[in-house]
């Protein structure tokens, strides 16, 4: 039956085929010949909001390593575009610029748009976006690291200890195949155990259920998949964990267990407590932090 007039149809014929992930726009170049990408989209879907990410890239003789930021918020809010609020973007990108990466910037999907595994397979949209386009972006796409906290820390971690032995938690998001292993992570502060911290009687807003969904059946199994103590076990990229010995919203607990299996299966993983500091690192200086993980991430991501 042919629509009548007025009748919408959604998608038009002509937009039924999803188009070929958009390529990337001309850059702009600063003065400190810094060429940057802003709002480059990375994975669309129907109903969603564009997943965008921003890159920078510095001036050097050949294409530099990337390393890409993921926020925290706990899965449930936060912006590619500002960390948190004890450091600068100045003091966290322009480090990592200053000593010759590449950094891409990038938003997820928030858990009330869609569960877990969403988050993570944003993210590896990234990766493979960024390795699809390195020639264009002119940077080294066999050279990426992650670097994550909080929530953001969780999904760097995932992302360095997830990949081809776990096709659920590729997603086809964006540019739908491509390889997604990254060379080093560092994660600042990150869950590496959804389950320990799921509360017996959640609220409505509840961010480790929100972000799981389902039933509560099946939020056992759901966080067990979400937890990268449940990956670490096997072959990973080096690793870089950062605590606060009195962090009461994510204990550091969850970095030194993570830390202990890496090394129990023979991966490079190093622990650094920050003494008295709080979540995001409040009551620390936060400036040899920055300068220790821009250092571990400049030695994993050379030539």
């Amino acid at each position: 039956m042919t629509p009548g007039p007025g009748h919408i149809t959604w998608p038009p014929p002509e937009l039924a085929v999803p188009p070929v992930q958009l390529p990337p726009t001309e850059p702009v170049t600063g003065s400190d010949d810094v060429r940057r990408y802003d709002g480059l989209s990375y994975a669309t879907n129907s109903g969603y909001r564009a997943r965008l990410l921003d890159l920078s890239v510095p001036p050097a003789a050949e294409p530099p390593g990337v390393v890409v930021w993921i926020h925290g918020g706990a899965w449930m809010e936060g912006d590619r575009r500002h960390p948190p609020p004890t450091v600068s973007a100045d003091l966290l990108f322009g480090s990592l610029l200053r000593a010759g990466l590449a950094v891409a910037t990038i938003d997820y999907r928030h858990a009330r748009e869609a569960p877990f595994p969403a988050q993570l397979h944003d993210v590896k949209a990234a990766i493979r976006y960024l390795r699809h386009y390195a020639g264009q972006l002119a940077i080294d796409g066999t050279r990426i690291g992650v670097w994550g906290e909080s929530a953001g820390g969780h999904l760097a971690a995932l992302a360095g200890l997830t990949g081809a032995a776990h096709p659920s938690l590729e997603g086809a998001e964006g540019i739908a195949e491509g390889d997604t292993t990254v060379a080093a992570v560092v994660d600042w502060y990150g869950i590496t155990d959804v389950g320990a911290l799921l509360p017996d009687r959640p609220g409505p807003d509840d961010p480790f259920v929100t972000l799981l969904g389902g039933e509560p059946a099946d939020r056992t199994s759901l966080a067990a998949a979400a937890s990268p103590l449940n990956h670490g076990g096997a072959p990973a990229p080096p690793f870089l964990l950062m605590h606060g010995t009195h962090d009461t919203l994510v204990p550091i607990e969850h970095s030194e267990r993570l830390a202990e299996l890496l090394r129990a299966a023979g991966n490079h993983a190093e622990l650094v407590a920050v003494p008295g500091a709080e979540h995001i690192f409040l009551n620390a200086d936060v400036g040899p932090l920055v300068a220790r993980s821009v250092a571990f991430l400049e030695h994993h991501l050379r030539p």
